[in-house]
């Protein structure tokens, strides 16, 4: 009897070779499809129309996603120590391409990042911009302000092939200029081209309700050095790709790289986990 019931057995279940053999294929499997799925070409960016966000409590939370992304210092004042918003760097709520557009991540995260030195997850990836670009501190796990900027994020992402990043992502790559980013030239091109809406000394414009029409660029209230804005190679991209307001792509990439050698060297908050930042050794030169 035993021995029969032994044999039914192994008649009707794979043996623990076989089940591991198709657990590898599985992986396997997985893995092929995201790295063939991370090797797909971009795709345009579109973002939803405004009508499409559905009524009840998941369209509450994309609206405070949205609020939080447009208003920080209303929506999320508590995470927030300096006088920026996440539309300062986002530009158009996060829907600008080479201007960080939030359009389509929800797909291409947890990801690599060198500057953690291993994968990372949307959430942190979050977190890093209230820490850093926000100089203040991180949204709760579960909190309300993070559901919701997830779940906007999530929304401006429909119809995004998970593992596809939009045309436009993150900032526009520029090579180095002919000549070495110049500080003085940058101030002088600031004052020229800048100071109109950031100040003679990059505090920003305040407007009504002391909040900042236009955010400052140094000084107390902006980004800290952690920060990827305070690095030379991302503040000319996205000066040259977007600034001047109204007359944007007007600089040549020698004049964006000029200025932001010049804001991006002015005092501001220092970030105070830079120890830990590029662990593996792929620290850019341009880092703070």
């Amino acid at each position: 009897m035993r021995e029969t019931a032994t044999s039914a057995t192994d008649s009707r279940a794979p043996s623990i070779r076989h089940v591991r053999r198709r657990s590898a294929l599985i992986s396997l499997a997985l893995c092929c499809a995201s790295t063939c799925a991370l090797a797909t070409p971009p795709v345009p960016l579109v973002a939803p129309p405004a009508s499409s966000i559905p009524a009840g409590p998941l369209g509450a939370a994309i609206n405070l996603g949205q609020s939080i992304v447009v208003n920080s210092q209303r929506f999320a004042k508590a995470y927030v120590g300096n006088g920026l918003n996440c539309a300062s760097c986002h530009l158009d709520a996060g829907r600008t391409p080479y201007a960080a557009p939030l359009v389509g991540l929800t797909g291409v995260f947890p990801e690599y990042r060198s500057r953690r030195g291993g994968v990372e997850s949307l959430e942190q990836r979050i977190n890093d911009c209230f820490v850093r670009s926000m100089n203040g501190r991180a949204l709760p796990t579960g909190s309300a302000e993070m559901i919701g900027v997830l779940a906007y994020i999530a929304w401006l992402s429909q119809g995004v092939p998970v593992g596809t990043e939009v045309i436009g992502r993150g900032f526009r790559e520029l090579a180095p200029p002919a000549q070495r980013p110049d500080q003085a030239r940058g101030k002088t091109l600031y004052v020229q081209k800048c100071a109109v809406c950031h100040g003679a000394t990059g505090q920003g414009l305040v407007g009504a309700a002391n909040a900042f029409v236009f955010p400052p660029l140094w000084g107390a209230r902006s980004f800290n050095t952690g920060a990827g804005m305070a690095r030379v190679s991302i503040a000319a991209a996205f000066v040259q790709a977007k600034m001047p307001l109204g007359n944007a792509g007007t600089l040549t990439d020698q004049e964006a790289h000029d200025i932001a050698a010049y804001f991006t060297a002015q005092p501001r908050p220092r970030f105070a986990g830079a120890a830990g930042d590029w662990p593996k050794g792929e620290r850019p030169a341009d880092a703070r």
